[in-house]
C-alpha cells in the first residue's frame, strides 16, 4: 500500500468499519494504479467479506475500477484435482442440472463427463480449477441454472473463489424475483437446511432479506451464506429466528 495515499486511506477506513471484514486477522493489500484503478489482494474470511470489500471499494468516488484478487480462505485445504472431482460429483447430482452437458478441464485437456445432445438440453458447462479457484464456462438456459451452478461450486470443500462465466441462452432480464427464486431453490437443495419451507426470502435491489424460523444458529448462518453465494447479490439481511 502506498503510504499516505488519501484514496487508499478512505478505502481502508471503509473496510475497517464493515462488520463482515476483519483486517487484523485477514489483512487486505491495497494498491492504486496510475489511472486510479484499485487492486485488492489477499485472503478474506467469508464470501460476505469478499463481496462487501469489493462493493465498499467501488463506492469510493476516486476509485475508477477495482481489480479483484481477493480469495476466501477455505475451511479445509484441498488440491485442485480433489476440488474438481468433488465439483463434478455435485454438478452431476443436482436435479436441476440433469439435462446439462458437463465437461471438465484437467491439465489443459477437456474431458466430457456427460453429454446431452437432444433438444431438451439445459446447458453445456465446462468446469476447471486452478489454485482453488473454480471457473464455470459455457452456457445454461436460465439465470436460476447459472446461480445454482455457482452456489454448488462454492459448496465444494477447498474452494477459494468462483468465477461464474456461464452465459444464459437465450438471454434473460435479471431482476429481484429471479434472485429470490434461485435462493429458494438453493435452500431446498441444501442438506444443512432441513426445513427450507420455514424461510421467507425477499429481494429488493439485489439486497436479500431472510425471515422465518430455523432450528439452530448453524442453520441461520448457512442460509445467509447461501444467499451471499448467489451471483449479483450485494447484501444480505439475516432476520431469521432460531427456535433453540
Amino acid at each position: 500500500m502506498q503510504n499516505g495515499n488519501p484514496v487508499l486511506k478512505t478505502v481502508r477506513a471503509a473496510l475497517e468499519r464493515e462488520p463482515h471484514i476483519n483486517l487484523h486477522r485477514w489483512p487486505v493489500h491495497l494498491d492504486l494504479t496510475d489511472d486510479s484503478v484499485l487492486v485488492m489482494e489477499g485472503d478474506v474470511e467469508s464470501i460476505a467479506a469478499k463481496k462487501r470489500a469489493l462493493e465498499l471499494a467501488a463506492a469510493v468516488t476516486e476509485v475508477r475500477g477495482v481489480i479483484d484478487r481477493l480469495h476466501v480462505a477455505p475451511a479445509e485445504h484441498k488440491g485442485d484435482g480433489e476440488i474438481l472431482d468433488a465439483l463434478e460429483t455435485i454438478l452431476l447430482d443436482a436435479r436441476d442440472l440433469k439435462n446439462c452437458s458437463l465437461r471438465v478441464m484437467k491439465k489443459g485437456e477437456t474431458f466430457t463427463v456427460q453429454e446431452i445432445l437432444d433438444d431438451d438440453a439445459s446447458g453445456d458447462i465446462l468446469a476447471s480449477v486452478k489454485e482453488g479457484v473454480v471457473t464455470l464456462d459455457g452456457w445454461v438456459i436460465s439465470l436460476s441454472h447459472k446461480r445454482l451452478a455457482g452456489v454448488l461450486a462454492w459448496w465444494v470443500p477447498g474452494c477459494r473463489d468462483v468465477v461464474d462465466a456461464l452465459e444464459v441462452l437465450p438471454p434473460e432480464q435479471d431482476n429481484d424475483d429471479e434472485v429470490s427464486d434461485a435462493l429458494s431453490l438453493v435452500l431446498e437443495m441444501d442438506p444443512m437446511i432441513p426445513h427450507p419451507e420455514q424461510i421467507r426470502v425477499h429481494t429488493h435491489n439485489y439486497v436479500v432479506t431472510l425471515e422465518g424460523l430455523v432450528g439452530t444458529q448453524i442453520e441461520k448462518k448457512r442460509a445467509e451464506q447461501d444467499a451471499w453465494c448467489l451471483f449479483a447479490v450485494d447484501k444480505v439481511i439475516n432476520q431469521l429466528d432460531v427456535s433453540r
